[in-house]
């Protein structure tokens, strides 16, 4: 099973007036929707309380997928109501974390991280209230967790005013940095540095900075020298030229002769992306002697020598280093490789017009046996591809004729490579780069080697960021697709095989995918082909199903232009006001009252009507006396569409109607 998948149980009539105490649509680990009644009843609170109680008691007495659930929930509860999720269920969070498992503590350094970008509260109140337990777990044991956390706070440190970060951060730097602290925490400290170099004024971080610089540099740990090296590049922007002269660069030429390869790997690509900074007499007295001694002990050490080729022509690239290229993309040992794959598209750049020389090499490590190797490739190949196909205003089509054929294979081994592994985010990750195929190959080629593979993907895999990945990309098809025959199937293989499929999960991943056809198309095409079918789910026995489609509504709604649209407007209302008639979930019918009072969107204001008032208002109200009739007249039914079954009509309610003013 892969770490992470929506638990969209939704269990009913388990106990009188309770649920399954984790939520709908959030991300929680995987657990099998086959529990005994008393693994359930387990996971079961009293649906009454409201949710700041609701996570209070989770965090007290709830198990482990719970606690998780609550702390993903976070970003949510401080919208909602900041003051009391300040008070009540942050401080059982700080307690909960000391004891927490790697699940939990990635799960909140998300969502404190989410806080923070949303502004729920003021940065004051954050540093006062979050900073404190980012910091305590900054330093996890767990390397992984620490790595999160770390990203919080290098995100934090961008808003915190100065005096702020000297006292909470950067005064502890001075005994968190010694050599008594622990492998972890130097490490952090190293990155931590690297982030105030350009906070403070320059005679502050000669004072306070570079002697805990230098210590760092001076490590017994080559990874904390290795790690404070790659730090240099931004002290050295921070303190200016003159510093780094004399202070940055002797700290440099030390580590480029260090013991350990990864130092000086780490010194060499430091000294390239410093090089604006030195004179011409640093470069030619200091630099390039470094340089040549680092290329003379790489080749015996059998190490990458990846940044060389900023020392040579592009021109002389086939001539003077591509045996060496060729060679290193082909090494046995996967850090070369990986090496290779991270600069690829340096070189690529360097090469210009020149590049088909390494279109071979790409190729090869596409197929890559190590999907780490592939990880590093895919990061920019976007932007490799549109270098192999277009570069050179002269190339015409011709090179993009000759990329093709081997392209398209190693495309597709690249994608089932990282669909069979356990690596679902580079899964993920290569599903969003090809999105940029429509550019590259042609939409036949798009439609018989991958189209219909995201398709697969989004029915079979298991894990939710892949198929919405999957999903998003596949709609980039279709956008690009001119050929109606085609567009036509694969609209219809989506009504059918994801909005009428058979399992609820199914019908979920086709609303993710009509929200990507609302962003990527027109609001015509959206009307015409995905209108009524998204309206069907509002029938669908499963209630985390009807729960999506609410959540979904003002968009759908937003897409209508009236009157020309007024049918599916019409047809629109009678759906909402059956949901509020016959809806017995209590979530779903909290959700759809809610979104009822629908708001115009922000780029589609609302036009007068007829009798000068701004806009129009859906008015809901509730009849005194049970089996009143309302006068509505009954809307037409759905026209009859060659992809869409014919819609009926619904029951008149008893005790809703709305009034249009």
């Amino acid at each position: 099973y892969p770490p992470y998948l929506l638990f969209m149980a939704s269990i009913q009539g388990f106990g009188q007036n309770k649920r399954l105490a984790v939520r709908p649509c959030q991300l929680v680990p995987c657990v099998s929707p086959w529990q005994t009644p008393e693994e359930i009843e387990r996971l079961t609170v009293d649906e009454e309380l409201n949710d700041i109680e609701r996570a209070v008691y989770l965090l007290s007495s709830g198990q482990d997928i719970q606690g998780t659930s609550v702390v993903a929930n976070l970003p949510v509860l401080m919208r909602q109501n900041p003051a009391e999720t300040l008070r009540r269920v942050l401080p059982k969070i700080r307690e909960v974390l000391h004891v927490a498992g790697m699940e939990m503590q990635l799960t909140a350094a998300v969502s404190f991280l989410t806080i923070l970008q949303e502004d729920s509260v003021s940065i004051h109140t954050y540093s006062h209230s979050f900073l404190h337990i980012i910091l305590q777990n900054v330093e996890h044991r767990d390397s992984g967790v620490s790595n999160a956390w770390l990203e919080t706070l290098l995100a934090v440190v961008e808003t915190l005013p100065k005096e702020t970060i000297r006292h909470e951060i950067l005064n502890p730097l001075v005994s968190k940095a010694q050599l008594s602290q622990t492998l972890q925490s130097r490490l952090v400290s190293c990155k931590i540095l690297g982030k105030l170099a350009n906070k403070f004024e320059a005679h502050i971080i000669k004072r306070e900075i570079l002697p805990l610089v230098k210590s760092l540099c001076q490590d017994v740990e080559y990874e904390v020298r290795s790690c404070m090296c790659r730090q240099l590049e931004h002290i050295a922007q921070g303190i200016g030229t003159e510093l780094t002269k004399n202070v940055v660069l002797p700290e440099l030429v030390e580590l480029a002769r260090d013991e350990g390869s990864s130092v000086r790997l780490a010194a060499f690509e430091t000294l390239v992306n410093l090089l604006e900074m030195f004179d011409a007499d640093d470069r030619s007295q200091t630099v390039l002697p470094l340089v040549k001694s680092f290329c003379e002990k790489s080749f015996k050490a059998d190490e990458s020598i990846l940044a060389m080729i900023v020392f040579v022509d592009p021109k002389n690239f086939h001539l003077e280093l591509y045996s060496t290229f060729f060679c290193l993309c082909h090494d046995p040992e996967v850090p070369v490789r990986y090496t290779m794959a991270v600069g690829f598209y340096e070189v690529a750049k360097i090469l210009n017009s020149g590049v088909y020389a390494i279109h071979k090499e790409l190729i090869t490590l596409l197929q890559d046996e190590s999907l780490e190797v592939l990880d590093a490739l895919i990061g920019h190949l976007p932007e490799i591809l549109e270098l192999m196909t277009t570069v050179g205003e002269n190339s015409g089509s011709e090179s993009k004729l000759l990329t093709v054929p081997d392209l398209i294979p190693a495309l597709t081994t690249a994608e089932q490579r990282a669909a069979t592994s356990l690596k679902w985010r580079t899964h993920e990750k290569l599903l969003q780069k090809y999105a940029c195929l429509p550019h590259i190959i042609s939409s036949d080629q798009i439609y018989y080697r991958f189209l219909h593979r995201m398709l697969t993907i989004i029915m079979t895999n298991n894990v939710l960021p892949v198929q919405k990945a999957a999903a998003r990309t596949l709609c980039v098809y279709l956008r690009y697709n001119r050929k109606q025959e085609q567009r036509h199937e694969v609209i219809q293989k989506l009504i059918e095989q994801l909005g009428q499929g058979k399992s609820y999960w199914n019908r979920l991943r086709f609303l993710d995918t009509c929200e990507f056809i609302m962003e990527l198309f027109s609001k015509s095409f959206f009307c015409k082909y995905f209108f009524l079918p998204v309206l069907e789910l509002t029938h669908d026995p499963v209630a985390n199903v009807r729960m999506k489609l609410c959540y979904l509504l003002p968009k759908v709604k937003s897409t209508l232009k009236v009157p020309t649209d007024k049918h599916l407007l019409q047809q629109l209302e009678l759906c909402i006001r059956k949901l509020l008639c016959q809806e017995k979930d209590k979530d779903v019918l909290t959700i759809v009252k809610r979104v009822s009072m629908f708001p115009h969107h922000k780029n589609n204001p609302p036009k007068r009507c007829n009798n000068c008032l701004p806009f129009k208002i859906y008015l809901l109200l509730v009849l005194g006396k049970e089996g009143k009739k309302s006068k509505l007249v009954r809307s037409q039914s759905f026209s009859t569409q060659a992809l869409h079954p014919k819609y009926g009509n619904i029951d008149k309610c008893p005790k809703y109607f709305f009034l249009h003013f």
